[in-house]
């Protein structure tokens, strides 16, 4: 096993050393020890990579990167940890920033890096897993670890990973149709970051979904109804614009001729949940024990959310516009009690309603009435309707509603830094 842990470390310092990468936006505190969680091929190895090449563009030999999915791996276990440090040691003098790719999948991993971390290594780790922050392991793990969450391509990168780099002058020039034109593709495609390099990117998709599910799911849990599983991301599709309760789930699928238990349905919505490829939102508006009942789903991304829908491009824009948030705020809830909005940021006193178009007189009204009634109960100062391509402004009373096109309300988001 040592003589393959050496061939696996020179080559991988070799590969990496000669890699040429698009920086993403992921940044990651070089004093600090890391682990890395998000759904597979969503770039989580591609941080670590872009992070080797800053630190270590002069000294290929000051790290040490294992991807315990390597098939000359297969044999490795929680004895063979230890073999690393050794084998490393024997080739070179100095201790090495250790790299653990999807380490998750061998037992007793977290005890490992804890031992490194206390010896003074610096340590960063990836896994496709929520379980790695159960809270045994952040126990464990004893604080050392910063947590981060590596999710697909934003639209600012993914602009970027197109040849776009945005200015000022973006949104005025001729420049701006091109934006357009690739937010279209964004849109229904998603951001994963292989996606650009495949022609067929419905194929890349689906054969994800499909590594995915069997995977991380259906194999880690040990799961053998694949259709019923199959017809519960459905429906989460189907309902994504509206909040929906277990029992309802539950029942929409025994509609079908699956009947399906409580117990196991929670479950099943828990390992979505862990394996990334689902999250969920609580209603502000419910007591703090009745916010489990109801929730509204968003998927991971909207490539993954177009396998299970035609032609529902409001739903794809609520998702997109929970996503884009979800990057950057951790209070995220939807206010439903006699009136219903998308969005309510109570840290950022802020309500978004998704609306893919107000050209509709009837449409526009029932989007201010729902934010007119909202007021009454909920500290509001901002206020978005976000919409495909729509932008203007609306005078309610003393207050403003900002109506957005989404593309334009990411991107300048992302480029001041600030809720816009």
């Amino acid at each position: 096993m040592k003589s393959i842990l050496k061939e696996i470390i020179i080559s991988n310092q070799e590969r990496i050393h000669d890699l040429s990468l698009i920086e993403r936006n992921i940044s990651l505190d070089a004093n600090a020890n890391h682990v890395l969680i998000g759904l597979r091929r969503a770039g989580k190895s591609y941080a670590l990579y872009q992070y080797i090449k800053k630190h270590f563009k002069e000294d290929k030999k000051g790290f040490l990167f294992i991807n315990f999915e390597d098939d000359r791996l297969l044999e490795f276990e929680a004895k063979h940890f230890q073999l690393i440090i050794e084998a490393y040691k024997e080739l070179y003098e100095n201790e090495p920033a250790v790299f653990l790719d999807e380490v998750q999948n061998i037992q007793h991993w977290e005890k490992f890096a804890r031992r490194l971390a206390d010896t003074g290594y610096q340590v960063f780790i990836t896994g496709s897993n929520a379980q790695m922050l159960s809270k045994e392991m952040a126990s464990t793990l004893g604080g050392r670890f910063l947590i981060k969450e590596v999710s697909p391509l934003s639209f600012y990168e993914y602009l970027i990973f197109n040849g776009i780099k945005l200015s000022k002058a973006s949104f005025y020039s001729e420049e701006k149709i091109k934006i357009k034109s690739l937010f279209n593709d964004f849109f229904q495609q998603g951001g994963f970051p292989e996606l650009y390099k495949h022609q067929d990117k419905r194929a890349y998709l689906s054969n994800l979904y499909k590594r995915l599910l069997y995977g991380d799911i259906m194999v880690r849990h040990n799961i053998s109804n694949e259709k019923v599983l199959q017809l519960l991301l459905k429906k989460l599709a189907e309902s994504l614009h509206k909040s929906t309760s277990v029992n309802r789930i539950k029942n929409l699928i025994k509609s079908i001729g699956y009947p399906i238990g409580t117990g196991t349905l929670i479950n099943y919505l828990q390992y979505l949940d862990d394996a990334f490829l689902v999250h969920s939102v609580e209603n502000f508006a419910n007591k703090m024990v009745d916010r489990e009942r109801n929730k509204k789903y968003y998927f991971v991304d909207n490539g993954i959310l177009m396998l299970f829908l035609f032609d529902q491009d409001t739903k794809l824009l609520e998702n997109l516009a929970y996503l884009h948030l979800r990057r950057h705020f951790e209070s995220i809830y939807f206010y439903k009690k006699n009136v219903e909005i998308d969005f309510y940021l109570p840290d950022q006193k802020t309500i978004i309603q998704s609306s893919y178009s107000l050209t509709d007189i009837e449409t526009e009204k029932r989007e201010i009435n729902a934010i007119k009634k909202s007021l009454e109960t909920l500290e509001v100062n901002h206020i978005y309707i976000i919409t495909y391509d729509e932008e203007r402004t609306i005078q309610l009373d003393e207050r403003t509603v900002s109506v957005m096109p989404i593309w334009k309300w990411i991107l300048q988001f992302n480029h001041k830094n600030q809720l816009m």
